[in-house]
């Protein structure tokens, strides 16, 4: 197959790789043109020499062309993937800081609220921009798979202002699944068959089913008997119980999209657990972020000194991207759930149910 792909954001040490990898275990995809593109020349040099690394070890032939001037890598493009975080750690840290001094608490702050905001300000003008690119150098009817924050924002943003095709994804869902096969004695998320609808990081599974058969009424007993999740997940369970819907987002991710959960600090320390900072911890995915701002320099001498990704299939992650467009490519047919625009996709509000 011939056609071009390009990631926008590319110098993202493991997703961009994790992504290409991805695409590059379909076979009939081994033959595109790639091309990476980033802001920062040192970063993108680096995924670069991991990812063609990769692609030298597996026997493919594709050179991966990389450039820091965004047009240029677009040029075209039918497949564009975007993976940036406009403003970087120093604009993050106003998203969290300034808000939380004026008692405005949030875990992750990449949504909604102030932190959300902010960040779609900067946000919106830069993807507006990659639009602009898209429309006038790549390929006709070109299609992005937006991957960044905050997304509905974002996607909304290319698709209606922007006049850009455009899918945001988001692996919320495929983590949720994975959870709730584990509560009800499952090995495989796929042995579900699964509804999910809402906004991004506010979507609730509305069903749930395995053989068939509904499992929506065994998930609030299987939560609250589960081991690791009765602790961690301690909003998501409430929220279950109160309404008959169990969210696909972390624990600290719903806790900021239902405020009274995080209204009077004394309290947030009952629905979260600070073993992980994505069970809702102040400012955690910050604090995170703050901590792994050496990454490139400790990290990239480690995977470099590890062997090659394989190609097999045995490392594709359950990212969305790939098996979209090696189903647009080839024909082959692959369900999940994406961002798009709701044109009666979803209808009338769901009616809470009573406990």
């Amino acid at each position: 197959m011939a056609f071009k792909l390009t990631i926008i954001g590319a110098g993202s040490l493991t997703f961009a790789r994790t992504l290409f990898t991805d695409i590059m275990t379909v076979p009939e995809l081994r033959g595109i043109e790639v091309a990476f593109t980033d802001i920062n020349p040192d970063n993108l040099d680096m995924v670069t020499r991991l990812c063609q690394r990769d692609l030298d070890a597996n026997g493919i032939p594709t050179k991966i062309i990389a450039t820091t001037d965004r047009r240029e890598a677009l040029k075209g493009a039918r497949y564009i993937v975007n993976c940036v975080r406009i403003g970087g750690l120093p604009a993050f840290e106003t998203d969290i800081d300034i808000p939380l001094k004026y008692g405005v608490d949030q875990c992750v702050g990449d949504t909604l609220c102030i932190g959300g905001i902010m960040y779609g300000q900067r946000g919106i003008a830069a993807v507006l921009d990659f639009c602009k690119d898209i429309r006038e150098v790549a390929e006709p009817n070109a299609l992005l798979l937006n991957y960044s924050n905050p997304m509905a924002m974002l996607t909304w943003a290319c698709i209606k202002y922007g006049g850009v095709r455009t899918l945001g994804l988001c692996h919320g869902e495929i983590h949720g699944e994975m959870q709730i096969a584990d509560v009800l004695g499952l090995k495989d998320r796929k042995e579900l068959d699964v509804i999910c609808a809402g906004l991004n990081h506010q979507t609730w599974y509305l069903s749930v089913k395995h053989n068939g058969e509904e499992m929506i009424d065994r998930l609030l007993e299987g939560f609250e008997k589960h081991p690791e999740y009765s602790h961690t997940e301690k909003v998501r369970i409430d929220v279950l119980k109160r309404f008959g819907h169990y969210s696909t987002e972390s624990n600290g991710h719903l806790s900021e999209y239902v405020a009274w959960y995080r209204k009077r600090p004394n309290e947030i320390e009952k629905w979260i657990d600070l073993s992980s900072w994505i069970n809702g911890e102040t400012g955690g995915y910050l604090r995170q972020t703050r901590e792994s701002r050496n990454w490139f320099e400790t990290e990239f001498p480690k995977l470099m000194a590890e062997p090659p990704k394989k190609y097999d299939g045995g490392e594709r992650s359950s990212e969305h991207g790939s098996y979209i467009i090696e189903a647009l490519e080839t024909g082959r047919t692959y369900r999940g759930h994406f961002n798009v625009m709701n044109h009666g996709a979803i209808g009338a509000p769901i009616a809470a149910t009573s406990t």
